[in-house]
Formats: C-alpha cells, structure tokens, sequence
C-alpha cells in the first residue's frame, strides 16, 4: 500500500513546481525579478554575516525609545493640560480641590481598569515575574504583546498622575523592554494560575485619599505636593543650603512653581524647612506603602529613590545647621554641602530596599562626577549589610507574597561548618 501512495505523494509535489514554474513563467519581468531577489539574497547574506544579534539589539533600542519618547510626551502634555486647569480655576478653592483629586482619580481607575481587563498580570513593576522567570521557571502571559499593550497604557496613566501617586516608571520599563525582547526572539511561555482580578474602584479610592493628602492649600503645601518626581529628586540634590535660605525676611510662596528655585517649595512661613522634611518623610512613609497595593502597572524604585534623598537631606540640612562654618579637620574647613548628604541617603536607601549595590553607580551617573564617591559607597554597603540581615528584598518579599517559586537566599558560611565531616551527616 505504501508504494502507490509514495507515487502519489511524489506526482503531488511535481505538479506544484510546474504550477508555480507557470506562474513564475507568466509574471511580468522574470528577469528582473530574479536579479533584485539574487541582490536582496546578497544583501542578506552580508549583513548577517556579523550575526544577527546586534541587528536584534538595535531593534530592540531603536522601539523602546520610541515608546519612551512617546510615553514621557504624552504624559508631558496631560500633566500641563491638568496644571493649567488647576491655575485657571483662580480662587474657587472647590473646584481647584476637584480639579487636583478627580485628575488622579480618574487616572488611576483607568489605568487599573484597561490593565486588569486585558491581562491580570500587567499591575505592579514587573521585577518580581523577570526575576523568577531568570530562575528557569515559565509563566504564562508575562511576556506576550497582549501584557506588553496593557502595560503601556497602564503606566502613561500612572506616570501622568504626577507625584500624587508617587510612583514610577524603572521597575515597568525593565518589564516592557523584556516583553519586546521576548517577542522579537519568539519566545513562547505556558504556565497555569491566574491571580484574582483586582477592581478598579479600590485604586480610585486609594488616589482620592492620596490626591485629598496633596491637595496643595492643605496639607500638601507642607510636603513639596506641586513638585513631579524629577523635580523632587533635582530640588533634594541641590548643593544650597535650604536653613541659611530660608532666614531671608522678604521670601515669599510664589504662586506657581519655579523651575530656578524649588527649593521655595519645601519653605513655608509658618514651619521651617526641617519640619517640611520631616513631614514629607511622615506622610510618604505610608502613602507609598499605600500606592504599592494599587494593582496598576506602576514602578517603586524612583519613589524609594526619592524618599531616601529626602532622608539624607534632612540630615545634611541638620548637620548644616548644628555646623554652620563648616566642620574643621586638621586645620582645613570644609562646608557643609547637604546635597551631598542627599545622594547618599538616596542611594543608601535604595540600595537597601532592593539588596543591591549598583545603585551607588546610579547616583554618581545621575550627578556626572564622583566627588563623594566614599560615603556614597560606605553608605550603601552598611545599608545593604543592616537590610540583607533583616529581611528579604522589597522585590524578593512581592515574589512570596504573590506565591510565585523563589528561590530563597543561601545562607552566609560560618567558621563552625567548615570543620563539619561527612561522618557528622550521616
């Protein structure tokens, strides 16, 4: 039976050549054709005669900063249409209030709404997932196209919030550059579960009690609540001195923001500059804790960042000020520079809450020199010694709490093991 069937198959496979030999007959310029297509095959072979690596790493550039530029403009665009509005609306202090907390409001339940409806596995940053699936084990729809729209969406509407949230975009970008990479390669994952969908109508209250915190004629003037998070970050890396600043008699509140003189937005005249700092640590202290149970595509390493450079400017600022010429080492005095004290509580915290070292390296990229590369260093080492004998990282604690397979951490050798014999084990 098999040999009439091979006859088949083989006068089958015969036929289709001499149609497609037709067609290729009956197609206009033949010739033509088969030189561009020879070039095109040469091209080819000579361009991917390097490997094709680097032609998928330059793709993989070239779309993520597009969809950055995209990104950061749009959100751009949004946070000035709502600061606009917020200034027009002049002295009616009610609608001022509605304009600042429905703005987030209506973000926030967006964002986790359109997330949670295409993919329950779009909120958070994302790290958590990438770190298990470098452990070896396969999730499902972590790196599809479907996630990676989701994402996208998701987080412009949480980034256009503004500091309110006080959330950030690192931790989701990592996750949307792995997506994009996954399916320029064409990786494919399977895994089962599924996590519980999250409503949208928990972030909307979560935002308003936010949004109603930061409402700038309350208490929001009192934590710097006008302020995007670059603008937070780039006002506590200032080199001035906010006390010494501060005791000018003719100062005033400006009445919109300016980009020469942050710092005026953590000066008020009824509470001095410690208490701002002081009350921003407070209140941030629990308002991002708040922000992270928000099931929305959101990052947590710019806040984390930002709340340690506030740490270590309330120390520079008090430092500054217990010191006020400077403190003298062997008959040279230095000044106080409380910026400096800044970068490291920033990378120091940070470094702390991810158990990692690289972000010293950050800060001195962020500045572009190295002058207080020590403390910096020293800083983040004692950090990241206090916080890895304390608990697990905040990325490690999210894969525990979502249940996901980790890894945990080996323990440190002691002398004692080392005189251990295999006669002992048994």
């Amino acid at each position: 039976m098999e040999g009439p069937w091979r006859v088949r198959r083989e006068q089958d496979g015969a036929d289709e050549e001499e149609g497609r030999a037709l067609e290729e007959t009956w197609r206009p310029w033949p010739k033509t054709r088969r030189r561009i297509r020879g070039c095109l095959e040469c091209v080819k072979h000579q361009l991917f005669r390097v490997g094709d690596d680097w032609y998928f790493l330059f793709a993989l550039g070239v779309i993520m900063s597009l969809i950055s530029f995209a990104m950061d403009f749009t959100v751009s665009r949004v946070t000035n249409a709502h600061n606009w509005l917020y200034h027009e609306l002049g002295d009616y202090l009610v609608l001022k209030y509605l304009s600042w907390t429905m703005y987030p409001i209506a973000l926030s339940a967006f964002s986790t709404g359109f997330a949670q409806s295409i993919t329950p596995h779009s909120g958070g940053s994302g790290i958590p997932e990438l770190k298990t699936i470098l452990t070896g084990v396969i999730l499902e729809e972590y790196l599809t196209i479907k996630n990676f729209g989701a994402k996208v969406v998701g987080l412009t509407c949480t980034l256009a919030c503004g500091s309110t949230i006080f959330l950030g975009k690192v931790g989701p970008f990592v996750h949307l550059s792995s997506m994009i990479a996954a399916y320029l390669g064409r990786i494919r994952t399977s895994v089962a579960g599924e996590y519980e969908v999250s409503k949208p109508v928990y972030s909307a209250l979560a935002a308003l009690l936010l949004s109603s915190i930061t409402f700038p004629p309350s208490l929001g003037q009192f934590m710097a609540s006008r302020l995007s998070m670059k603008e937070l970050l780039s006002s506590l890396l200032d080199n001035q001195t906010w006390s010494v600043l501060s005791q000018n008699a003719s100062l005033t509140s400006p009445p919109n923001v300016d980009p020469q003189n942050l710092w005026l937005e953590w000066w008020h005249p009824s509470i001095t500059v410690f208490g701002c700092l002081a009350f921003f640590l407070v209140m941030k202290f629990w308002m991002l804790i708040l922000a992270t149970t928000m099931p929305m595509p959101a990052g947590y390493f710019m806040p984390v960042f930002v709340y340690g450079a506030a740490i270590g400017r309330l120390v520079g600022e008090t430092v500054a000020f217990l010191f006020p010429e400077g403190i003298q080492s062997e008959g040279v005095t230095n000044s106080i520079t409380p910026g400096g004290y800044a970068l490291a509580g920033a990378a120091a915290f940070s470094g702390a809450v991810t158990h990692t070292l690289s972000t010293a390296l950050l800060a001195f990229e962020i500045t572009g020199q190295i002058a207080h590369i020590l403390p910096v260093i020293l800083a983040v080492l004692i950090a990241n010694a206090i916080a890895q004998k304390c608990q697990p990282s905040f990325y490690d604690g999210t894969i525990i709490v979502k249940k996901l397979p980790y890894l945990p951490r080996i323990r440190n050798g002691h002398y004692i093991l080392h005189q251990l014999q295999s006669l002992n084990l048994v």
